[in-house]
């Protein structure tokens, strides 16, 4: 009996090693490239470890292959994928044949029934669905809009700095947490400049929508789970779609929508106000649009708000924090461009201070990956000449991060050099495809404007009113944690301020 038992699960094993491995020769056949994928974990063994961020995996096959390949063969534990190691080739891949590669893999695993939030999102949707509900935000984020809620991104720069100073007070060895404190700054900018609603969250000691908000960057054992099914099985995707953002967070964040929206309706005239809530009602009353639409339009810009904004402000202080020097440059160029008064179109010839930001988001882009759909058959060359036919409905990865850190095209890419970004040289980076932190091409990220008037304008407040350092708590390298999707410091960003005289 135990003999029988034993042989039945020494062939189950045996069946199930079998399973993982059987489609280990996929790229073989087509002659292309790369590492060795490991049974059940395929190339990207981090996912299931959790030793190491994802885009360690990643930046160490894109290292490995990208002086002998354009493109290389890797594995979702059974699943092929294929991997655009040659930076020339991903700028291809997502101006000038964008028709090809139109859909992001996301579209692939989530939709409105499942999770109708990120399912009518901009990121999942496809074809004409995602130009029009692109078409719609869009004006609603765009620079003249935010001029008109300068004033009130500047007010919230100042509640800023009043609360780092009351921490101040208190005489905490520990430091102030970077990450809290930026989420607190974006979420009074979410309250007032897209719900229209005053949430004063600096004067509380916590606050649902901070607690919220620093849940949407964790990447959940669900999630976890649910990749390796499908890493297995992808014909999984097609009966069972994931829920990407949970159902208390959703009813939260829609709550939050929803009560703003039903304050403003039938108070005084539409287009009253200048927050991204009141355009939306004038965008209904325009295209006739359901209620639900006009909340998933907003639940959109909130989420994105507050998962990639608060990241990047507490990044660029721990960068500064690290490096005297240049925040004293930054402090001085701030000094000497601008008085009392702050204008938005002063702030938009900052040379350093933009140089800052985006040396900062190259190091640490909100996202390190970005993986495209082929939505129509198309040919790619390798650096041998041999072309691959690329079939509709393969995933295909761009190593945004590996190419963003490449010694090949940015000198010491673990150094904070904002001085790279100088001189016009960001424009030429973007133009070549090499800089990849808000994407390129038609799905290219159309927040960026809102993004970074928000982060300007708090960096400012706070550099020329602070020395911004680093509390012993803090690491000095650059890992990334690895529970989170996003690029974060791990074990965390504290940091000290002291009074400027």
């Amino acid at each position: 009996m135990i003999t029988t038992i034993l042989w039945l699960i020494c062939c189950n094993m045996t069946l199930l090693y079998m399973f993982s491995i059987w489609n280990f020769g996929y790229w073989k056949k087509r002659r292309v490239n790369g590492p060795k994928p490991r049974p059940f974990l395929g190339s990207f063994p981090s996912v299931f470890t959790q030793k190491r961020h994802i885009a360690m995996d990643i930046q160490e096959i894109y290292e490995a292959y990208k002086c002998t390949d354009n493109y290389v063969g890797i594995y979702n534990c059974r699943t092929p994928l294929l991997m655009i190691t040659d930076a020339e080739l991903i700028h291809h891949i997502l101006v000038k044949d964008f028709k090809h590669f139109h859909d992001n893999e996301i579209s692939t695993m989530a939709d409105e029934k499942s999770d109708y939030i990120y399912g009518n999102h901009p990121l999942a949707l496809t074809g004409d669905d995602w130009y029009e509900r692109r078409s719609d935000i869009k004006p609603g984020l765009a620079l003249p809009r935010m001029k008109l809620s300068f004033s009130v991104i500047s007010k919230i720069s100042h509640n800023l700095v009043e609360y780092i100073e009351k921490q101040q007070t208190y005489g905490d060895q520990e430091g102030i947490d970077a990450l809290d404190l930026s989420l607190r700054f974006i979420s009074e900018v979410v309250g007032d400049c897209i719900l229209g609603q005053r949430v004063e969250i600096f004067t509380q000691k916590t606050h649902p929508a901070v607690k919220n908000a620093k849940q949407l960057s964790k990447q959940s054992f669900i999630f976890v789970i649910y990749m390796i099914l499908v890493g297995l099985a992808p014909s999984l995707k097609k009966i069972k779609k994931f829920r990407f953002l949970s159902r208390s967070l959703e009813k939260f964040f829609i709550g939050q929508i929803r009560n703003a929206f039903k304050e403003k309706t039938g108070n005084g005239p539409i287009g009253n106000c200048n927050d991204f809530l009141s355009y939306l009602r004038q965008l209904q009353k325009k295209k006739g649009l359901r209620e639900d639409e006009v909340l998933t339009h907003a639940t959109t810009v909130l989420l994105d708000s507050y998962m990639s904004i608060p990241a990047v402000l507490a990044h660029c202080l721990l960068m500064l924090g690290r490096d005297s020097l240049r925040q004293h440059a930054l402090r001085s160029e701030i000094t000497k461009k601008l008085g009392e008064v702050i204008d938005i179109d002063v702030i938009a010839k900052m040379d350093y201070l933009d140089a800052c930001i985006y040396e900062t988001i190259r190091v640490f882009p909100p996202t390190s990956f970005m993986t495209k759909v082929c939505t129509k058959s198309t040919e790619l060359t390798n650096k041998n000449g041999q072309i691959l036919k690329i079939a509709v409905g393969t995933p295909v990865i761009l190593p945004i991060h590996a190419v963003l850190n490449d010694g090949q095209y940015y000198e010491n890419p673990t150094k904070f050099q904002p001085e790279r970004f100088l001189q016009g040289k960001l424009q030429k980076f973007r133009e070549t495809g090499l800089y990849l932190a808000f994407g390129d091409g038609p799905r290219a990220c159309f927040g960026e404007h809102f993004a970074l008037i928000q982060i300007k304008r708090a960096l400012i407040e706070v550099i020329r009113s602070y020395e911004v350092s680093i509390n012993p708590k803090t690491r000095s390298d650059n890992i990334f944690n690895p529970m989170t999707m996003l690029s974060q410091l791990n074990g965390g960003i504290w940091l000290n301020f002291k009074k400027q005289s």
